[in-house]
C-alpha cells in the first residue's frame, strides 16, 4: 500500500523511472513464421507522461496456446502508478481546454492508425490472448470503431439553457470533464475494452491511466505507441502494466489516490466490489461492467435453425470467454430434442480447436490452467447430478489450455454450471415447460448483464423483453454488442453504460450556473 511505503523508498523508486528507447528485437519480435509479432508495436515498458519507462522488475507475457514467453514487461508498482496519476493530472488542465474539434481530430487520427496497423494489432491479440486471428481482427475493427465514434461525440457535448423563474436571472448548464480516470481492463478483449472507455474519456476532456490485465498488456502498450504517433499529448494516455502480485497494490492506488476522479472497471463482480470499497473513501465516480450469467431462451415458436446459429455464436465466441456469452440455455419442451440434436451437429461441424494462428481454428485455448480447471469442475459437478454429455466434455488432445466445446443435456438449476459463470466452452441445456418458468429461472441470478431469447410470437417478444432482468436483450440475435448501443448491466452486473451516445456522460460533470443581476 502506498500509504505504508516509507518516503525514502518511494523517492528511490521514483528515481528508477528511466526512459526506454524503442524495444530491441526480443522473443516477441524474433518469432519465426508469418505470425511473428510486429517489433514496431511491441513495447515492454510502462507509458508515463508520454515516455516509455522501465522498472527494476519485469514479468513474463506468455502465449496461452504454447506457454512460450512472448516478452517481459515492466512490472509497475505503487511508485509508477502514482507517477502516472500525477502525469495524467498535470496534463488534464490543458487537455480539458483543448477545443472539442481538436480532440476529435486527434482521436480520429488514432482510429486511422489502428486501421493502418490492424493486422499487426490482431497478431498481438492472438499471441497474448489465444483467440483465433479472425476474431482478433474483428476485435481490432470493433476497438477502433470506439475511437471513431467518440471522435464524433466529442463535438456533441451540449449544455443547456433553462428558463428562470426570476426575470433578472439566466440559468445555464455546463458539462465539464470529471478529471483523471483510472481504467482497469480485462484480458478477454485486450484492445476493445480499452478504447471503449478511453475513447469516451478523452473525448470528454479527461486524461487516463490504464491498468491492463497482467495476461495481455502488450495490446495496451501497442495502443500507447499509436496514441503517441497520433499526437495525443504526453500524459493524456498512460499505461501501468503489472504482474498479478503487484495488481492489488496498483489497483488500490488507482482507486484511492485523491487526484483520480473516476474509476472505470471491467472484470469480475468480486473484484468490482473491492474496487468500489476503495473508491468510496474519496467518493469517486465509478463505472463497473461486471460478471454476467446470460440466459438464452428458446421458445416453441422459435425458428430452431436460427436459434442454433445464434446459440453457436453467443456461446463459443472467444471459446466462451466473454462476459455476455450465454451461460444457461433454456429450451422449451416442444422443441428441446430437436434443438439439442441440431446444436450438437453444428458444434461438431463448425467448431475447430487449435492455435489461433491456424486459419481453420474457431476455438483457441482458454487463457490459463485455472480457467480449464473451472470448466472441468462445472462438467464433473453436472454429470455427478445426472447431466449427460452430448458433445465434448474433456480437455482437447492438443493439451495445455485447450478444451473441447462441450454440450450438456438433462441439466437442472441445482448444478454449479447454472449457478455461476463458467467463462469457458460449456453449454448446459435446461428443459422448461412454460414461459413463466423460463422467466423465473432466467431472473433467479443476482447478476443481469445480457440475455437472449428466440420466439416468433410478437406478444411474447414484448412480454419477455420487458421482464428479463438484464441490461441488454437479444431478440432472435445471439450477439448484441455494437458501438452505437449502450453496453452495461443491472443488479450486480455493474453501474453505468459504455459506448453509444450515453457513454461519454460517464466522464462528464454537470455544472449549474446562475447568472443574476441582469
Amino acid at each position: 500500500m502506498a500509504s505504508l511505503l516509507p518516503r525514502r523508498a518511494a523517492a528511490a523508486a521514483r528515481r528508477r523511472l528511466l526512459l526506454l528507447p524503442p524495444s530491441p528485437p526480443g522473443p516477441a519480435a524474433a518469432r519465426r513464421g508469418s505470425w511473428a509479432l510486429p517489433a514496431a508495436l511491441v513495447r515492454r515498458g510502462g507509458l508515463v507522461g508520454g515516455r516509455w519507462v522501465e522498472t527494476p522488475a519485469v514479468f513474463p507475457v506468455q502465449d496461452p496456446a504454447s506457454g512460450e514467453e512472448l516478452a517481459r514487461v515492466a512490472d509497475c508498482g505503487v511508485a509508477e502508478a502514482r507517477a502516472a496519476v500525477r502525469a495524467a493530472h498535470e496534463a488534464g488542465a490543458a487537455w480539458g481546454r483543448v477545443p472539442a474539434k481538436e480532440r476529435s481530430v486527434r482521436l480520429r487520427r488514432w482510429y486511422e492508425l489502428m486501421l493502418e496497423n490492424k493486422d499487426e494489432l490482431a497478431r498481438i491479440i492472438t499471441a497474448e490472448n489465444g483467440k483465433p486471428l479472425k476474431e482478433a481482427q474483428g476485435e481490432i475493427l470493433y476497438s477502433a470503431s470506439f475511437l471513431e465514434w467518440f471522435a464524433e461525440e466529442a463535438r456533441r457535448v451540449y449544455g443547456d439553457v433553462i428558463p428562470a423563474s426570476a426575470k433578472d436571472r439566466r440559468i445555464l448548464v455546463l458539462k465539464q470533464p470529471v478529471g483523471v480516470a483510472a481504467v482497469i481492463t480485462p484480458w478477454n478483449f485486450p484492445s476493445a475494452m480499452i478504447t471503449r472507455k478511453v475513447g469516451a474519456a478523452l473525448a470528454a476532456g479527461c486524461t487516463v491511466v490504464v491498468k491492463p490485465a497482467e495476461d495481455t498488456p502488450l495490446s495496451a502498450l501497442a495502443l500507447g505507441e499509436l496514441a503517441n504517433q497520433a499526437g495525443i499529448p504526453a500524459g493524456v494516455y498512460n499505461v501501468v502494466p503489472c504482474s498479478r502480485q503487484q495488481t492489488p497494490a496498483v489497483g488500490e492506488v488507482l482507486c484511492t489516490d485523491p487526484l483520480v476522479a473516476k474509476i472505470s472497471f471491467t472484470g469480475s463482480t468480486a473484484t468490482g466490489k473491492i474496487l468500489l470499497k476503495h473508491a468510496a473513501g474519496t467518493v469517486k465516480r465509478v463505472s463497473m461492467e461486471l460478471g454476467g450469467h446470460a440466459p438464452f431462451i428458446v421458445f416453441d415458436s422459435a425458428n430452431v435453425d436460427r436459434a442454433v446459429a445464434g446459440a453457436l455464436a453467443s456461446k463459443y465466441r472467444n471459446s466462451g470467454q466473454t462476459c455476455v456469452c450465454t451461460n444457461r440455455f433454456l429450451v422449451q419442451k416442444g422443441i428441446h430434442d430437436e434443438f439439442v440434436e441440431k446444436f450438437a451437429r453444428s458444434i461438431e461441424r463448425e467448431l475447430h480447436v487449435g492455435s489461433g494462428f491456424d486459419a481453420k481454428t474457431t476455438q483457441g485455448p482458454l487463457i490459463n490452467e485455472k480457467a480449464v480447471e473451472k470448466v472441468e469442475r462445472h462438467i464433473n459437478d453436472a454429470v455427478s447430478q445426472g447431466a449427460s454429455i452430448v458433445a465434448g466434455g474433456k480437455r482437447h488432445s492438443l493439451g495445455k489450455n485447450f478444451f473441447e466445446p462441450t454440450l450438456l443435456s438433462n441439466v437442472t438449476t441445482k448444478m454449479l454450471c447454472t449457478q455461476e459463470e463458467t467463462f469457458g466452452p460449456l453449454a448446459p441445456v435446461i428443459k422448461f415447460e412454460t414461459e413463466a418458468e423460463a422467466i423465473a429461472i432466467a431472473n433467479a441470478a443476482n447478476v443481469g448483464l445480457a440475455g437472449y431469447f428466440y420466439s416468433q410470437d410478437p406478444a411474447q417478444i414484448w412480454r419477455v423483453a420487458e421482464q428479463l432482468e438484464v441490461g441488454m436483450v437479444g431478440v432472435n440475435e445471439g450477439i448484441v454488442s455494437s458501438v452505437e448501443s449502450p453496453f452495461g448491466g443491472v443488479k450486480q452486473s455493474g453501474l453505468g453504460r459504455e459506448g453509444s451516445k450515453y457513454g461519454i456522460d460517464e466522464y462528464l460533470e454537470i455544472k449549474y450556473v446562475c447568472f443574476g443581476g441582469l
